[in-house]
C-alpha cells in the first residue's frame, strides 16, 4: 500500500489499477471513497469484502462529466434541474437503470435504479476522467466505523487492504453527500448531507417526499441504523459528560473535549463531525456525550449521522 500526494503520475497510477480490477482511495469534498470500476463485478465485490459492507447496501456511481449519464441511467426533468444547480457537488440522485445498463447490479445492491455523483474535488474528476468509466465508492471506512476525512483516516482503517490511497488534504465539506430519489419526477430524500434540504427544496419550487426507510432494504447509503458508529457509546443532547466521558460540544460550552464549532456554525461543525468522533473514540474514555445540534441546514445530516452513531450495535 502507497499514499501519494496527488499529482499527474499518482492520478495515471490510480487510473491503472482501476483498469486492473483493484481499488484507490481518492479524496471528494464530502469524505474519502474507496473506488473500483463500477462496471466490473469483482472489482465492486472487492469493496463490500474491504470494508466488510452488507451486500444489500447500494454504493453510489461517481463520474467525470454530466454526459456520462445517459450511457447508464435516466434522468427526469428534476435530475436534469438539479445537476444544472448542484453539480458538480455534494449530491447524488438515485435514477433508473437504462435497460442495457452497463453498471453491475452489486452498485445498485439488485435494484432497477442507480445511485449517481459528480464530484466537485479536482482530484476525483482527474481520477475519473483519466479512468474514463464510472467509479463505484462509499466511503473509505470499515462499513459502520465514523467516515474518513483525511488519508491518515483511510491508512488507519484500510490501509492493509488497498494499493493506492490519493493524499488530497482534508475534506472540505466533511459529510456525505446529500442523497435524492429522482427515479419518478415526484423526488425524494434517502440521505440528508452536505446540500441543505432547504435549497434543493428552493430550486424544486416544492417540498421533497420523505419516504418511511425501511433499514432492512436500503434504497440508498447510509440507510442502515447503526452506521458511522465509533466503538465508544454515544449520549445524545447532552449539557455536560458524566465522570468517564468525552463531551462534544456545539456553540457556547464549558468544559467541551471537543467543539465542532464555537461560534455555532453548521457548516464548520459538518466539516469537524467526523474526525472529532474518530479523535473521541479512544479507550481512556467511557463514551461520548455529545451537546445538541439545531437541526436546520446541515444540521439535519449532523443529527442523521450522530444518531445513527448512537443506535446500539
Amino acid at each position: 500500500m502507497s499514499v501519494e500526494i496527488i499529482n499527474i503520475q499518482s492520478i495515471a497510477l490510480a487510473a491503472k489499477l482501476l483498469e486492473s480490477g483493484q481499488l484507490v482511495a481518492f479524496p471528494t469534498e464530502t469524505v474519502y471513497g474507496l473506488g473500483a470500476d463500477a462496471q466490473n463485478d469483482l472489482a465492486v465485490a472487492s469493496i463490500f469484502e474491504a470494508k466488510g459492507r452488507p451486500q444489500f447496501n447500494p454504493l453510489i456511481a461517481h463520474i467525470a462529466d454530466i454526459s456520462w449519464v445517459e450511457r447508464f441511467a435516466v434522468m427526469t426533468p428534476s435530475a436534469l434541474l438539479l445537476a444544472e444547480k448542484f453539480w458538480p457537488g455534494p449530491l447524488t440522485m438515485v435514477m433508473k437503470r437504462t435497460k442495457d445498463c452497463p453498471i453491475s447490479h452489486l452498485v445498485s445492491a439488485g435494484l432497477d435504479t442507480v445511485g449517481v455523483r459528480f464530484p466537485v474535488h479536482p482530484a476525483a474528476r482527474e481520477m475519473i476522467a483519466a479512468f474514463g468509466r464510472p467509479v463505484a465508492a462509499p466511503s473509505a471506512n470499515i462499513s459502520g466505523t465514523v467516515s474518513p476525512t483525511t488519508a491518515e483516516h483511510v491508512n488507519q482503517g484500510l490501509g492493509k487492504k488497498i494499493p493506492l490511497i490519493l493524499d488530497g488534504g482534508a475534506c472540505d465539506v466533511g459529510v456525505e453527500s446529500t442523497i435524492l430519489d429522482v427515479s419518478c419526477d415526484d423526488p425524494a430524500l434517502l440521505r440528508a448531507g452536505g446540500i441543505a434540504v432547504e435549497e434543493i427544496e428552493d430550486v424544486l419550487k416544492k417540498k421533497l417526499r420523505r419516504p418511511e426507510i425501511n433499514p432492512d432494504a436500503p434504497r440508498s447509503p447510509g440507510q442502515l441504523l447503526s452506521h458511522y458508529a465509533p466503538r465508544l457509546p454515544v449520549r445524545l443532547n447532552a449539557d455536560h459528560a458524566e465522570e468517564g466521558e468525552a463531551f462534544l460540544a456545539f456553540g457556547k460550552a464549558e468544559k467541551a473535549t471537543l467543539n465542532l464549532s464555537p461560534s455555532g456554525d453548521l457548516k464548520e461543525a459538518a466539516a469537524h463531525l467526523f474526525a472529532y468522533m474518530r479523535l473521541l473514540d479512544d479507550p481512556k474514555y467511557k463514551g461520548i456525550a455529545v451537546m445538541p445540534i439545531p437541526i436546520n441546514g446541515l444540521g439535519l445530516a449532523i443529527n442523521d449521522r450522530l444518531k445513527r452513531a448512537a443506535y446500539p450495535h
